[in-house]
């Protein structure tokens, strides 16, 4: 007969429990796991006479129900981050691993030592940092634990794992989860209900959210400030708006009245849902509330008034944060100083930039590249460029946008070679070039009349695989319509097509204007149908381009009756008149001009006066100054004369009579 396993152990190394088999009391321990080895099971067979107990391996005992904590009793009386966790924290910790064995290898180790992991390990392994952080982990240790044999999860399991879920936004096990958390009757506390309104506050789940907000109040359980806090959260998330304000109400009018946290979740509702003139008027709610706006209510307004491109309002609210001495954030300066320096202000951003340096705040590179592209915008290269240096010599690295605003402003005054000096800093130091910089670039060398230089960096775009947008080719194009390689453009208008680039009316207009001068009248009239059938709207700068193509070509009543044609378009130029004549006038051709400024008149178009007013001057700017002292102090276009019982007024055209 085989005998039994037989092993000497002193008894104080082990954890007693006890069981009874066939009536009869069974003792066994398990001694604690060590850094060199494992728990071991050890079935004891116990010596009286003697402090030492012997072990077999037989009599299995059934599996032992572990908790977090080695005594639970003190989870009452104290946090469970003053308490020790129990050995087997850590050894369950290390099997979550996230690999595909992991279920299989809980319930083997499991299995081997006799354990089965109580509803409060489970809920304190979820809540553990190890786990909150890898949610799809925590998932499948939350689906195998509840999986053991005649194990229920409690309330917190299933609190603690949608909030562990709603760290990644995973929604769909969060509905999941409480899918089966609502068919249990769990007696819900005031934790549990307020980490479910935020969670669900959180990720805007607003059906969720109402349901767990019904519970409440059906349990009788006051909603404390954090709660009604969460629960407009949750609301303005999902852009509730009007609910929200409901609740904002309630609070006004009852017991819990809103803090800076409640109003703040307010004004950034409205900020979403674009209602700035309620967003602006919760300060005057603030007010009226003893509630003190902070920093982060100014923020939001900010942000709000820079999106409405109401810089003025940026900067109001920046002077109440100073009055105020609130803490002003460094976004906050960017987009005062950016806001100010886009509505063309540089004057006031750079007050603002000033204030910013004296209270000790670091500009970023946003700000130094704003306040840049307002000096060169203004025309002021040269403080530009002194803004580039300082900027350097506080130790920051200009980005491509710094540099394209310094090389679109050199290349709008002409100065090319600096403009393409900066290029190559940019390539040479790996700062990177982007399709504004070279835009600017083929825009100037192509009014610099460098037309070479300006096709090998557009050639030089497709082959460094920058994107060639709509105002790259129209930089392009006009470069070579400009200079009378009018066919080579329409190459490139083509090609606009086939990469499937936009072409939009100043790419119409620049190809017009070329094939006027260089007299290809017909295909200038062709491309205008074109556009007008592709639905490209047309404005009065390309208008001015056709009629004034069409007048000089002999073309008069064609441009009028396109004229005619633009108003139910939508499309009414004010001053294609007054360019008509002036082009005509311009050309010598005063004749045409007289036909003009009648079929103005009898159409109803102009007044007589101010078309009589267009045409002196149109003539005194052509050199006419003849013709215009004439018309000046004649009555042709205003006076009438008289053929019996006719009255007539007097045509311009008799001013070639005179």
């Amino acid at each position: 007969m085989r005998k039994p396993l037989v092993l000497l152990t002193p008894l104080s190394t082990f954890l007693r429990a006890s069981t009874f088999i066939n009536g009869v009391p069974h003792h066994y321990f398990l001694s604690p796991p060590t850094s060199n080895s494992q728990p071991q099971l050890q079935i004891p067979r116990p010596n009286p006479e003697l402090n030492w107990v012997f072990f077999t391996t037989s009599s299995l005992p059934p599996p032992e129900w572990i908790e977090p904590f080695t005594d639970i009793s003190d989870v009452v009386l104290q946090p469970h981050q003053n308490l020790q966790p129990s050995i087997w924290v850590s050894r369950i910790l290390e099997l979550l691993d996230g690999s595909p064995l992991m279920e299989s290898n809980l319930s083997n180790y499991c299995n081997k030592f006799l354990i089965r992991l109580t509803p409060n390990f489970v809920a304190f392994v979820l809540g553990s940092t190890q786990v909150k952080t890898n949610p799809d982990t925590a998932f499948r240790f939350f689906c195998w634990a509840g999986k053991q044999k005649n194990y229920n999860h409690k309330l917190e399991c299933y609190v603690t794992m949608i909030d562990v879920l709603g760290v990644s936004n995973d929604v769909d096990r969060i509905k999941i989860v409480f899918g089966r958390f609502k068919r249990l009757d769990f007696v819900m506390n005031v934790n549990c209900f307020n980490s479910l309104i935020k969670s669900f506050g959180n990720l805007g789940m607003v059906e969720e959210l109402l349901w767990v907000w019904r519970r409440m109040k059906d349990n009788g359980i006051e909603p404390s400030l954090y709660t009604y806090n969460f629960l407009m959260n949750g609301l303005v998330n999902s852009m509730f708006i009007e609910s929200a304000e409901q609740v904002f109400e309630v609070m006004q009018n009852g017991k819990t009245r809103p803090d800076i946290v409640t109003y703040n979740t307010l004004i950034k509702g409205y900020s979403k849902a674009g209602k700035t003139g309620k967003a602006m008027g919760m300060l005057k709610e603030m007010e009226v509330g003893n509630v003190e706006p902070d920093k982060i209510t100014y923020m939001t307004l900010i942000q709000l008034c820079y999106g409405e491109s109401d810089f003025d309002a940026c900067l109001s609210l920046y002077h109440e944060m100073v009055e105020k001495r609130l803490e002003i954030p460094p976004h906050a300066y960017s987009l005062v100083i950016c806001g100010l320096c886009k509505g063309g202000k540089y004057a006031e951003g750079n007050v603002v930039f000033g204030d910013m340096v004296q209270r000790g705040c670091k500009a970023n590179v946003a700000i130094y590249t704003a306040l840049i592209d307002s000096y060169v915008k203004g025309g002021n290269v040269e403080d530009a460029i002194s803004f580039l240096e300082k900027m350097k010599n506080e130790g920051l690295s200009p980005d491509e946008v710094t540099y394209g605003a310094i090389i679109n402003g050199l290349c709008r005054n002409g100065r090319l070679e600096e403009a393409m000096e900066y290029f190559r800093v940019c390539t040479d130091d790996g700062v990177g070039v982007n399709a504004t910089i070279y835009c600017s670039l083929i825009d100037g060398l192509g009014k610099g009349g460098k037309i070479k230089e300006a096709e090998r960096l557009f050639e030089e775009m497709a082959v460094k695989g920058c994107t060639r947008d709509s105002y790259c080719y129209n930089a392009m194009i006009d470069a070579l319509a400009k200079c009378g390689k009018i066919d080579e453009a329409l190459t490139l208008f083509d090609q606009m097509d086939d990469e499937g680039c936009d072409q939009t009316v100043y790419t119409y207009t620049i190809l017009i204007d070329g094939l006027f001068k260089k007299h290809k009248n017909e295909e200038a009239l062709k491309l205008w149908n074109t556009m007008i059938d592709k639905g490209v709207a047309p404005t009065a700068a390309s208008f001015r381009v056709l009629a004034i193509g069409l007048c000089l070509s002999g073309k008069v009543t064609r441009a009028c009756r396109i004229l005619d044609d633009l108003a139910p378009m939508g499309v009414i130029p004010e001053n294609a008149c007054e360019d008509m004549i002036n082009a005509l006038c311009k050309a010598g051709r005063i004749e045409q001009a007289c036909k003009l400024a009648d079929g103005i008149v009898d159409r109803g178009r102009e007044i007589p006066g101010r078309v009589r007013t267009i045409l002196i001057n149109s003539l005194r700017k052509a050199g006419n100054a003849d013709l215009a002292m004439k018309l000046l102090h004649s009555k042709i276009g205003i006076g009438y004369d008289r053929k019996g019982s006719i009255k007539r007024r007097v045509k311009f055209r008799t001013l070639l009579d005179i």
